[in-house]
């Protein structure tokens, strides 16, 4: 849990002679427990002020340090995860899945389907201005078929993030969607774009809980027959994903990839504080197993002190919600 109280100066340049001493190598003057707990109990804006405190005692930027040398050190990679800010990391995440080799799919989902809305206008911005390149044109160019279409009206909808949830507008696009759905041959693709275009990602939330209240089941049950095709599965991955997002992330966790330690990372540090004990919980419901017994497996069977603190970190992160 994120420390409560107001931290003085003097904490700060204590934290930040705990995190020198063991970037230095001096790992005898500190112990394991003090680095973990910089990383568990500080918040973003405690974060923030260390990052301000080290560059003025040492003259270093302690993200640009991390961020050199994250790729192959897991602890640096959740340092880096704890330090920057959400809308830079994700907006990263995004130029990355789309040009850092083979389009990463799993990824713009999770960035564009479980980020608030005004968070996503965020992440936009910082794209453009980082990368000199628009989201939606690069999204557009890179992917092919439904997602394509689907992903972007999501990112286009966060021009409404400050609208509160309508339920009454919410009643009336449930019933939009159902007929578009089960009223022709085929499902009318362009009213489901265009629904999720207008409607911020909380109000999707509210469409699809009076989906089910209207109908008895699930809108994403709605588009699993034939008559949907690609295109109806494709629905129902992003769907979900707003819908469930604590049962998206448990499903990317139980599947085998090459980069499963980077999705685990992400997920505990980027979800801590939001929904990760829902996310524990979808996980043991599907593997009888724990989020903390993951880590364990993943980082704790070698002696590399960097692992032992990597543990002590994401199990922090998880065990504090």
């Amino acid at each position: 849990m994120a420390s409560s109280f107001i931290r003085t100066p003097r904490q700060y340049e204590q934290d930040c002679h705990i995190l020198h001493s063991y970037f230095s190598g001096n790992v005898g003057a500190i112990s394991n427990k003090e680095v973990v707990g910089i990383f568990v109990n500080r918040d973003s804006n405690a974060l923030k002020l260390i990052r301000q405190t080290y560059s003025h005692w040492y003259g270093q930027d302690l993200l640009q340090f991390v961020s050199n040398v994250q790729r192959n050190n897991s602890f640096a990679r959740i340092a880096y995860l704890r330090m920057v800010e959400p809308y830079e990391r994700d907006a990263q995440l995004m130029r990355h899945s789309l040009f850092g080799g083979s389009l990463n799919l799993n990824t713009l989902i999770e960035v564009a389907c479980t980020r608030p809305s005004s968070e996503l206008l965020q992440i936009k911005h910082c794209y453009q201005t980082q990368y000199k390149s628009d989201l939606e044109k690069d999204l557009t160019m890179k992917i092919n078929g439904g997602f394509k279409e689907i992903l972007v009206a999501v990112l286009r909808s966060c021009r409404n993030y400050g609208s509160k949830v309508d339920m009454s507008l919410a009643m009336c696009d449930a019933k939009t969607l159902y007929e578009a759905l089960e009223s022709g041959k085929n499902i009318d693709q362009r009213t489901i774009i265009s629904v999720l275009s207008r409607r911020n990602n909380g109000q999707v939330r509210a469409i699809l809980s009076s989906y089910k209240q209207l109908y008895g089941h699930e809108l994403s049950k709605s588009v699993k027959r034939s008559k949907c095709g690609q295109f109806g599965k494709e629905l129902q991955v992003v769907i979900r994903c707003i819908q469930h997002p604590e049962k998206f992330f448990a499903k990317q966790l139980r599947m085998k990839n090459a980069d499963g330690r980077e999705i685990l990372i992400r997920t505990v540090v980027t979800r801590s504080r939001i929904d990760i004990k829902g996310i524990n919980k979808a996980f043991a419901t599907k593997t009888g197993s724990s989020l903390e017994n993951l880590v364990v497996r993943e980082f704790g069977s070698s002696k590399n002190k960097n692992n032992d603190i990597v543990v002590g970190i994401l199990v922090g992160l998880i065990k504090g919600g």
